[in-house]
């Protein structure tokens, strides 16, 4: 579902710096990581004792000669041959085709079903009818030198899934991303959008929010174009003679509010089975409440060129041959939209690897199979390579060995939809995750050129041990070494000495891929991974996101495929096979105080907003915009911010970074002392430590989105896929819902407090030892 690479870490460098630049700071010093030479001590690896990771480094060594670049290959070519959305008959295929793999290599598996909805459009009309008259195409059409799409009649039409059906006429209104600042800047203005249609290009955002937000303004109907400044022309070639977004070329994609819930939209909360209790499709909180559509920048020109009304400022300027104005009108555009509201199956393919010593400990690996349309790039690039690790595991399984704890590999169904497959398989089994979870690994898709890490914090030491023993294959440093000299050219004097000497940060999660109902609904430890920023991608979500594209412009020899399957794979089998599972809580300690700062930071600088905005006010030195010749409108004063105390957050962080310092401190006596715990003493600190995550769940949930447990890692209320860290607290003070602004710290500290207290008893079966 995301779009690699751009909406999450500092890991698409190559889109904002010369890789030539970036080769060069290679040369600085780096800790010897992959470069071990003869007679130089391995690393030690988190949760193994010297001999048991001598032993590890071997199974992976093993795994690593089984991994091959023409699988992964041969492996797109099929799953990728015909449109496979879920209920498709090639995503069934393609579901069956996955599980007989699976089988033959030794797993057990299963093709688990769920009923979901899934809209498809009976009727799509967009025309202007003032002051000319248009008619939007509304299809891509085929190339001649496309190869791999298969038959253009089995493609989904461009479409918004789960908008509602509408009948509509208004004046347009251009609202740039349309965020709830554009909204703002609008009112500065003086444009007001009710009863009007916006038009908003994609970024800034996850898609659903711009139909959101809009009808929060009154407005009647949404339309979302792709402008060539964000993926087509403006970025390079557009498709086939380059890799980027043509004209006619568009983004399908959802628009259901799953800041409120993924999933299907009809069963929250509780899967979505056959016989499961249903909610009327109108009584369904998710799905929009206006009609939105999205079109090619093909069908947006004419649109566009018809607007009248003040010049857009300069950030709102995209990259077509016009001037962006923001309307309203003169340009009235009629907008149409029926869709089937049909229920479809969805097919997740579930594989087990039984555990010998510690099966009740389960290590998940998913990626969904299911997309838009062919989906050589999201989702099939990265779920090759999860097949890639599931063969590689087989036959070393067929070697004699066994994992220590059992692996689940996972491919999802409907994920494109809003982590349908995912979600509904997570609420099939939730009291079972949250007794026997120790970690899920997500990827989506995969390029090729930096390592894109984002999870747990718990996890950031394994992540970086794995990083640092995986080569790049085009750079031949580890892959670690090679993202910190990436964040490095971007980062700050401060930043580039702790990226120096230390390791590099995981990205907290928000939403967009199928990690999310593990993470932030069952409190389960989560990483999202894969590699990108060299690959030229504007085909997102269109129907020429297919083989052809993907071996010429992504990753044309499959290398980073493998360089996916061994990252996740190291992973699994880390996970799998530590003597004490690999958590360290520093990294997380420091995380939580980081965010706890910043909440403070944000209620700072808000109060001293506030009170410049109403001096301001009272002044009357208000300017003139200096983008238009249009005043701007006569602002309010705004309420000052109360006092606010943050002392229950700081509190719990203080005791948490103890907490975490001491675990630490008392397993590396441990390891120091060359002694293991005995077998039944390592189970009892497993438990305590895959169940840590949990404690920073709260049944009641989040203020007004109950589905959203975790307090410290939530998809934002108006980003959608951007993360919101300590989110009860934080989107209080961005949304001035102060109200109960003590109770919602209150909760946040007690998770936080909770999970010292996890961490805490860790640290007692350490110091017990025997």
């Amino acid at each position: 579902m995301p779009r690699p690479f751009l909406l999450t870490s500092l890991a698409h460098v190559a889109a904002i710096a010369p890789v030539a630049a970036i080769a060069a700071t290679l040369a600085l010093p780096a800790a010897a990581e992959s470069q071990q030479g003869p007679g130089v001590a391995a690393p030690p690896l988190a949760g193994f004792s010297d001999p048991a990771a001598a032993r590890q480094r071997d199974l992976e060594t093993r795994f690593d000669a089984a991994l091959r670049a023409d699988d992964l290959r041969a492996w797109m070519k099929q799953l990728s041959a015909h449109p496979h959305h879920v209920g498709s008959r090639y995503g069934k295929e393609n579901a069956n085709f996955m599980a007989g793999l699976l089988r033959s290599w030794g797993y057990e598996v299963a093709i688990e079903e769920f009923q979901v909805l899934f809209p498809t459009p009976k009727t799509r009309l967009l025309e202007m009818t003032a002051p000319v008259p248009f008619r939007a195409r509304l299809a891509e059409p085929n190339l001649p030198e496309e190869t791999s799409l298969g038959r253009i009649d089995e493609q989904l039409p461009v479409y918004n899934a789960y908008s509602i059906d509408g009948d509509v006429t208004g004046e347009l209104v251009y609202v740039n991303y349309g965020v709830p600042g554009d909204y703002e800047e609008l009112a500065r203005r003086g444009i007001d959008v009710r009863g009007k249609i916006v038009l908003a290009r994609y970024g800034g955002s996850w898609r659903g929010i711009k139909p959101k937000v809009a009808a929060e303004h009154g407005a009647v109907g949404c339309l979302i174009y792709s402008d060539p400044r964000e993926d087509g022309f403006f970025q390079g070639d557009p498709y086939p003679k380059g890799g980027f977004r043509p004209d006619l070329g568009a983004q399908r994609g959802s628009v259901a509010d799953m800041p409120l819930y993924p999933g299907d939209p009809l069963t929250p909360g509780r899967p979505a089975t056959r016989d499961a209790e249903r909610l009327d499709v109108k009584k369904a909180p998710t799905l929009t409440r206006i009609p939105v559509l999205p079109i090619s920048w093909a069908d947006a020109q004419p649109l566009l060129a018809a607007l009248g009304g003040p010049v857009a400022p300069e950030g709102w300027r995209g990259a077509l041959p016009l001037t962006y104005r923001l309307g309203p009108g003169p340009a009235r555009v009629h907008l149409r939209l029926e869709f089937d509201w049909k229920l479809a199956p969805a097919y997740d393919v579930v594989a087990r690897l039984r555990g010998a010593e510690r099966p009740d400990q389960w290590v998940l690996r998913g990626n969904h199979h299911d997309a838009w349309v062919n989906g050589a790039t999201d989702p099939v690039s990265g779920m090759v390579a999860l097949l890639a690790e599931a063969k590689a595991v087989g036959e070393l399984a067929q070697s004699g060995w066994r994992p220590r704890r059992t692996l689940v590999y996972a491919g999802w169904d409907a994920e494109e939809q809003g982590l349908l497959g995912s979600t509904e398989w997570a609420e099939a089994h939730a009291d079972e995750l949250r007794d026997k979870a120790v970690a899920y690994i997500n990827s989506d898709s995969n390029g090729r050129g930096f390592l894109d890490a984002g999870g747990s914090h718990s996890l950031q030491r394994l992540v970086n041990e794995v990083a640092r023993d995986v080569p790049d294959p085009q750079k031949k440093v580890s892959v670690a070494e090679r993202l910190r000299a990436g964040l490095i050219l971007q980062a700050s004097p401060e930043e580039r000495q702790e990226l120096r000497g230390g390791d590099f940060r995981l990205y907290p999660l928000g939403s967009g891929s199928d990690y999310t109902p593990f993470l932030q609904h069952l409190g389960i430890a989560a990483l999202n991974v894969g590699f990108g920023g060299e690959g030229d991608y504007g085909q997102y979500h269109s129907a020429y996101d297919s083989f052809d594209h993907y071996v010429r412009f992504m990753d044309p020899t499959f290398e980073y495929g493998v360089a996916l399957a061994r990252t996740g794979g190291r992973l699994v089998l880390r996970l799998s096979e530590a003597e004490v599972l690999p958590f360290e809580f520093r990294p997380m300690a420091a995380a939580v105080t980081r965010y706890v700062g910043e909440v403070v930071k944000l209620a700072d600088e808000q109060r001293e907003e506030i009170a410049e905005h109403n001096r301001r006010v009272a002044d009357g030195t208000y300017e003139l915009a200096a983008d238009t010749q249009q005043s701007w409108a006569k602002p309010a004063a705004k309420e000052p911010l109360p006092h606010l105390n943050f002392a229950p957050l700081q509190n719990a962080a203080a005791r948490l970074e103890r907490a975490a310092r001491e675990y630490g401190e008392a397993l590396g006596k441990l390891v120091a002392a060359g002694k293991a715990l005995a077998p039944e003493r390592q189970r009892e600190l497993d438990t305590v430590l895959l169940r840590a995550e949990r404690s920073l769940t709260r049944p009641e949930g989040l203020p007004g989105r109950p589905w959203y447990r975790h307090h410290i890692y939530a998809p934002g209320f108006y980003t959608g896929y951007g993360v919101k860290t300590l989110p009860a607290v934080r989107e209080a003070i961005e949304q001035r819902e102060l109200a109960d602004f003590d109770q919602r710290v209150g909760r946040t500290a007690r998770a936080i407090e909770d999970y010292a207290t996890e961490i805490e008893r860790a640290t007692a079966l350490l110091r017990a030892g025997g």
